[in-house]
This record gives structure tokens, C-alpha cells and sequence, in this order.
């Protein structure tokens, strides 16, 4: 079975006051370290494609793939104007005999190595496997004007991160439909949903956030620092 992972880190970095964020250090190393570091260990996982802003890949290579010995990056590509773009960039550049595709936010940086492997299996079994954990606040739903229109159940409720993971031909042909009928998603398996197809969820972790904001920075180190003492 052939595994790539995508890492898409083309985003410009707009929350962080225009600084691009795989390339903020958390404890002295990039964002971006980290993330590839734990694909790079995983033994499922036989290819790193990594999507980075347009002039952007000399820089990820010299700073982030050489520099800490990332080699099972093959492929430095330019991402497009949305992360949809980006993804679906880094998709076509994957051979067809490729197996099970792994989408991962490359400011994730806490996922874990079972994270991937269960994904990974699940997405062999199922066709489609995202990591996801339950809503722990109460959900209401709000119209234009600010005004709550209904409570949601929050016991059917799920924050959705990554890895996403799926087989190849399931998420090529999703990306392409969407490309034809102008869909625009935040997330792969939505373009997934749109054909019909399930989309099983597994577990993840309140640790594996997304570095968005300054904010997360902060959650981030104190993060770091608990996983160090463990």
C-alpha cells in the first residue's frame, strides 16, 4: 500500500499580523518542524508532498526540509489561491499508483503518530477516515441580526481537525467535481459528503490544535512543555 501526506503551509499568515506561521518558532523551532517531524517517523507513511506559498520553496527546503533532514519530502510545491487550490496542486502531482492520501494542516503540530495510523486504516476500510473530537461548549444556531434561532444537540456535535485521510481515487474525483461545479469547501471531506460517500470519524485530541492567532502561540508552549515532561 502506497501512503503519501499533504501538508498544506501556503496560507499568508493574516491572523498573525501578515507573519507566515509554519515558520513561527515554538521552543526555537518552526511550527512546520514539528508537523513533518511526526510524519516523518511514522512508518506507514512513505511520501511528504508540501504545499508552501508561491516563492516560497527555496525557503522551506533550506530552512525546514534539509536543515532537519525531512527526506521523505519529495516535493515542494506552490500552492493556489485557497487551500482547496493548494491541495488539489499537490493531488496532481501524486502518481496514480498511489494508494491512501493524508491531508494535514501544517500548523497542527501536536497530532500523533496513532493519529495517523488509525487514519490511515480507517480510510482503507471506509474509504474516508477524519480526526475529529466532541464539542465540549453548548452550540446555538444565530440568524444575520445576532439573534439565537435554536440550541443544537450537543451530544451529536464534532469539532473536525486533521489528518484527513483517503484513498486516492475517492479524493481525486471529489476535487475534480468540485473544480467542475464551483464547489469551495474549508475542509476535504466536504467535498467528499457532496458525492454521497461516508466519511468516517475517529478520535483526536484537545491537544491538536490549530495555530491560528497570537493567542495560540501561548497554548501552544505550555503544550510543548507538559508533552516534554511526560
Amino acid at each position: 500500500m502506497k501512503v503519501s501526506a499533504i501538508i498544506p503551509s501556503a496560507g499568508l499568515g493574516t491572523r498573525m499580523g501578515g507573519i507566515k506561521k509554519p515558520y513561527i518558532e515554538i521552543a526555537g523551532k518552526p511550527i512546520l518542524k514539528y508537523t513533518l517531524k511526526i510524519f516523518q517517523q511514522c512508518q506507514y507513511v512513505d511520501k511528504i508532498l508540501v504545499v508552501t506559498a508561491k516563492g516560497d520553496e527555496e525557503r522551506c527546503t533550506n530552512e525546514i526540509i534539509n536543515y532537519y533532514a525531512i527526506d521523505k519530502v519529495t516535493d515542494i510545491i506552490a500552492g493556489g489561491n485557497t487551500r482547496q487550490e493548494s491541495v488539489f496542486n499537490a493531488l496532481q502531482n501524486l502518481s496514480s499508483n498511489t494508494d491512501i492520501v493524508v491531508i494535514h494542516d501544517a500548523v497542527r503540530p501536536f497530532l500523533t503518530e496513532a493519529m495517523i495510523v488509525e487514519s490511515i486504516q480507517q480510510a482503507e476500510k471506509h474509504g474516508s477516515a477524519i480526526v475529529a473530537i466532541p464539542v465540549k461548549d453548548t452550540i446555538k444556531e444565530v440568524n444575520k441580526d445576532g439573534i439565537v434561532q435554536k440550541t443544537l444537540d450537543r451530544s451529536n456535535l464534532w469539532a473536525i481537525q486533521t489528518p484527513q485521510t483517503f484513498r486516492y481515487d475517492i479524493i481525486i474525483k471529489a476535487h475534480l467535481k468540485a473544480k467542475e461545479f464551483g464547489i469551495q469547501a474549508t475542509d476535504d471531506a466536504f467535498l467528499v459528503e457532496q458525492m454521497g460517500l461516508m466519511v468516517k470519524i475517529i478520535m483526536g485530541s484537545y491537544e491538536n490544535i490549530k495555530i491560528t492567532t497570537p493567542e495560540d502561540l501561548a497554548i501552544a508552549e505550555a503544550i510543548l512543555k507538559l508533552k516534554e515532561k511526560k
